[in-house]
């Protein structure tokens, strides 16, 4: 998805509307600054603000979201073009959650591992060794459930019987039997229960 393109697209609907960014912005309810933003491809538009966008402009959503105006014959190809491109987002989205939620995992738990080792090496007793030791466990649990966040935000949990791809509740996920981020879940489409696998589009 070219931020350049559209912006300079949204632009030039903007101007062919006889339209400042200022009246555009009063329309829209939101701030001339914004609309400066996605005019110069730094942002999109919100999901909120696509569709009130289009109607004000006189242009579609494909339109806005590839940059240029469509003709009804290419629009079915463009269409087809844009869902690849959003997919390709999502995945490029989804790994590099996913990527952080493994970092958090790997760096909370060193850092746990490294802090017991330096304590007994340094022959910390009493108080302050379990002083360091509750610390640890706690900086670490929250690693934990920070990163099991992550992981239901990153793409969707495909049943194993019926390969629906879903997004299941933070508490399901939690309480799920794992391995690794594949994790025993109940289907919402067929209801049976099954080890679903992590997969990153729909």
């Amino acid at each position: 998805m070219n931020l350049i393109k559209i912006g300079k697209f949204i632009a030039e609907s903007r101007k062919n509307k006889n339209l400042t960014q200022e009246e555009l912005a009063e329309k829209l309810f939101i701030t001339d600054r914004a609309v400066s933003k996605w005019e110069r491809g730094l942002s999109l538009p919100d999901a909120d603000k696509m569709l009130d966008l289009c109607n004000i402009l006189d242009i579609n959503v494909n339109e806005l979201l590839i940059g240029e105006k469509i003709d009804m014959k290419d629009n079915e190809k463009k269409t087809e073009e844009l869902l690849l491109e959003l997919a390709k987002q999502e995945e490029i989205k989804n790994k590099k959650i996913m990527t952080s939620m493994w970092v958090i995992m790997v760096l909370s738990t060193l850092f746990y591992v490294a802090l017991l080792i330096v304590s007994i090496m340094l022959f910390i007793e009493g108080p302050i060794l379990g002083a360091i030791i509750v610390v640890a466990t706690m900086v670490l649990c929250c690693s934990c459930f920070y990163a099991l966040k992550l992981e239901v935000e990153a793409g969707y949990y495909e049943c194993k019987k019926c390969h629906h791809r879903h997004v299941p509740s933070y508490k399901q996920v939690l309480w799920a039997p794992h391995m690794a981020t594949t994790r025993y879940l109940k289907c919402p489409k067929c209801g049976k229960r099954s080890w679903s696998k992590k997969v990153m589009t729909k």
